[in-house]
């Protein structure tokens, strides 16, 4: 499972509309690896500033790596996160995590992040089994 969903939270999706904010308290919990890298991540854009902030450190172990993968192929997780933060999420491997702003100035370098090129040369043996 992806998620650890309490009761509550599965009662209110059964009746309709859900919460974000308990949907991503649930991320929160379920998740910590993530949630950590990238609240991580946001705070150092918001301190260093610049175009984006990423992590380039492989997890510590397939739990963290399966956390990260979750939360970034989920369309409603990683949306639920953008919308949150306030941030655009990329990602690259198993484990290379971006955080950008919302400002349009970085639309160039989010598009080079996420090119074919980019996701090319950022390729290495050692990932290969990520």
């Amino acid at each position: 499972m992806s998620l650890d969903v309490s009761p509550a939270l599965l009662e209110q999706a059964e009746r309709g509309e859900v919460d974000e904010a308990a949907f991503v308290d649930c991320v929160r919990t379920s998740l910590p690896y993530a949630w950590e890298m990238i609240s991580s991540l946001v705070a150092q854009l918001k301190v260093d500033g610049g175009e984006f902030a990423d992590n380039q450190t492989p997890p510590p172990d397939e739990q963290a790596r399966g956390q990260l993968l979750r939360a970034l192929a989920s369309d409603a997780i990683r949306g639920a996160l953008q919308r949150h933060f306030g941030v655009r999420l990329a990602f690259q491997n198993c484990h290379r995590v971006a955080v950008f702003p919302l400002d349009p100035s970085v639309d160039d370098t989010l598009a080079r992040f996420t090119s074919v090129r980019n996701q090319l040369l950022n390729q290495s043996p050692e990932l290969r089994d990520c």
